[in-house]
């Protein structure tokens, strides 16, 4: 059945998306950096960062069920609105004294509670929006959002602390909640919703988003992989700024995290620009085994010359790998059932980071402890092994057939 785009309104939907992106990948920096400073530990980064994160796993399988119960748009305002209370948590403290590590752990926990409604119903609302041969280019735009926290707001929130300090860049971040919930409600008020047809229980809609993942095996393959995936591709993501930091100022690690997240923009624009038209598993599983290899390169060396590039072609290689993965999932889930599937997808190929961001930085500081040779060796050790266990998952995976075959979707 046709459908007719509505191009427009998914650019300033993903526009509000972009300057959020921005904002919270500024408080992310600033809060890496500061959690360093202060205690010199992986672990405790990692802490952090888990727990920004595990509410949002948790929860993203009852928020995919309200995507498809409840107004898609208002969700999303909802939860960009009311994640801005855990980011304002923090900068009340940091302005009576500064933020202890458990006031920190309390906001990102807050502010991922809320945020936990966001992706599943951004995702289905990209179906609403647009029609399937424009899901392609709509992945590599979303691509280009996401990058924004790794490109523009490290070299953004690095000058930003060489003049001022860490409230700065939360106020900033405020700020963008704004902006963002203004962006969502524009666009809610020019789309219809449709009406929810849905009259079951809530557990009964948790069921049919369950049934229609495993519904066929390759996409429930690629979910499970996934996590797998994820798992060793946290390893990179959480233990870069201890790698660098512990070498270095944080200016720096601001231009090397740009110079890195700049493979994802011009892989991303590409996608934007021309999308991908076939070969999907094979690109995904090639993509996926040379960022493995990137991964190892990145930690071979204390050298921002040889950090940075090895960044720039791991990040170069994840939107191809993201579109392959967004396009054979979406093209093979009926879209009432979308926001229910991507809840599930989240949580299920999202349990990886779960294990990286809890195990990654203890393991960290133990090797750096054992051997004697710093925090930052330490982590080059554990993103190196990851990355060898990336390439050989992804050179598995493509040996799947139900995945190859989820490409044959009419």
């Amino acid at each position: 059945m046709d459908k007719k785009s509505n191009f427009g309104k998914f650019f300033l939907l993903w526009s509000g998306e972009l300057i959020s992106a921005i904002g919270g990948g500024l408080t992310s920096f600033g809060l890496g950096v500061y959690v360093f400073n202060q205690t010199g530990s992986a672990t405790n980064m990692a802490i952090v960062t888990l727990l920004a994160f595990l509410p949002t796993l948790l929860l993203s399988a009852p928020a995919g069920v309200l995507a498809d119960r409840y107004d898609r748009r208002l969700l999303m305002m909802l939860g960009d609105g009311l994640s801005a209370l855990g980011v304002i948590y923090i900068l009340i403290c940091m302005m009576t004294g500064g933020a202890s590590l458990v006031q920190i752990c309390i906001g990102v926990f807050i502010s991922s509670v809320f945020s936990s409604l966001i992706e599943p119903s951004y995702r289905a609302t990209v179906t609403d929006l647009l029609t399937e041969e424009e899901y392609s280019k709509a992945s590599g735009m979303v691509s280009i959002a996401g990058s924004a926290r790794y490109l523009a707001s490290p070299v953004i929130a690095g000058l930003l602390l060489a003049v001022s300090d860490i409230k700065l860049l939360l106020i900033i971040d405020i700020c963008t909640f704004f902006v963002t919930v203004f962006c969502t409600g524009v666009v809610k008020r020019g789309l219809v919703t449709k009406a929810n047809n849905n009259t079951g229980s809530f557990m009964d809609s948790f069921k049919e988003g369950y049934a229609a993942i495993t519904e066929k095996k390759g996409v429930m393959a690629l979910i499970v992989i996934s996590s797998v995936i994820t798992m060793f591709m946290g390893a990179i993501q959480l233990l870069s700024e201890p790698l660098i930091l512990d070498f270095t100022d944080s200016a720096a690690l601001g231009i090397g995290e740009t110079v890195c997240a700049m493979g994802m923009l011009v892989s991303s624009v590409f996608l934007g620009i021309i999308g991908i038209k076939k070969n999907y598993a094979k690109i995904l599983c090639s993509s996926l085994g040379m960022a493995g290899l990137f991964m190892v390169g990145f930690s071979l060396v204390e050298n921002m010359i040889v950090i940075s590039s090895f960044g720039f072609m791991f990040f170069f290689m994840l939107p191809f790998a993201n579109n392959c993965l967004d396009y054979l999932v979406r093209i093979n889930i009926a879209a009432e059932k979308q926001g229910r599937a991507w809840g599930l997808i989240g949580f299920i190929s999202q349990i990886g980071y779960v294990v990286s961001y809890g195990c990654f930085g203890i393991l960290s500081d133990g090797i750096a402890k054992w051997t004697g040779m710093g925090v930052g060796r330490g982590c080059a050790v554990v993103i190196a092994i990851s990355g060898v266990l990336l390439t050989l998952t992804a050179i598995a995976l493509y040996m799947v057939k139900d995945v190859r075959n989820l490409e044959k979707h009419e």
